[in-house]
C-alpha cells in the first residue's frame, strides 16, 4: 500500500514538473500577462505630488531665488542677451552654471534667500496649531 501512495505521488510530481519544463521559454518583454500587470515599456506618469513640487520648484523657488544677489554672485554667471527689437543693445542676465558641482552649501545658501523673501509667520505655523491642540498641546 505504500508502494502504491510513493508510487503514484512520484508519477503525480513528474508529470506536473513536466508539463513546466516543456513550457516555451519567453522573455519578460513579451510575456503578455506580465505586462498586464506591470507594463516596464510604458512610460510612468508623475503623480499629484510630484507635479505639485515641480509647479512651485518653477513658478516660486527658482525666481524667488534667483533674484537673490548673493545668489547670483557666487552661484550663477552673468549671460549678454541681445533683444529682438534692436540690434545693439544687450541686456545682462544670470543664468545657472550648469557645469559646476553641485554642493550642500549652495542649497543651504538658496534656502536662506527664499526665507528671507517668504517669512513665515505664527498663525500659518503648524508648530502654534500643534500646540493649540488640547490632547497634543500644553
Amino acid at each position: 500500500m505504500k508502494q502504491l501512495i510513493t508510487t503514484s505521488l512520484i508519477t503525480f510530481a513528474f508529470i506536473l514538473l513536466n508539463g513546466c519544463a516543456t513550457d516555451a521559454l519567453v522573455t519578460p518583454s513579451q510575456n503578455g500577462d506580465l505586462n498586464k500587470v506591470s507594463n516596464s515599456n510604458g512610460k510612468a506618469k508623475s503623480g499629484l505630488m510630484q507635479k505639485s513640487l515641480d509647479n512651485w520648484l518653477k513658478n516660486e523657488w527658482t525666481p524667488t531665488v534667483n533674484k537673490d544677489k548673493k545668489v547670483q554672485n557666487k552661484y550663477m554667471k552673468k549671460v549678454d542677451i541681445k533683444r529682438k527689437n534692436s540690434s545693439n543693445d544687450t541686456e545682462k542676465k544670470y543664468v545657472e552654471d550648469k557645469e559646476r558641482n553641485f554642493r550642500l552649501q549652495e542649497y543651504v545658501d538658496k534656502a536662506t534667500a527664499y526665507s528671507k523673501a517668504h517669512p513665515s509667520d505664527d498663525k500659518d505655523s503648524n508648530v502654534k496649531k500643534l500646540e493649540s491642540m488640547p490632547v497634543i498641546g500644553k
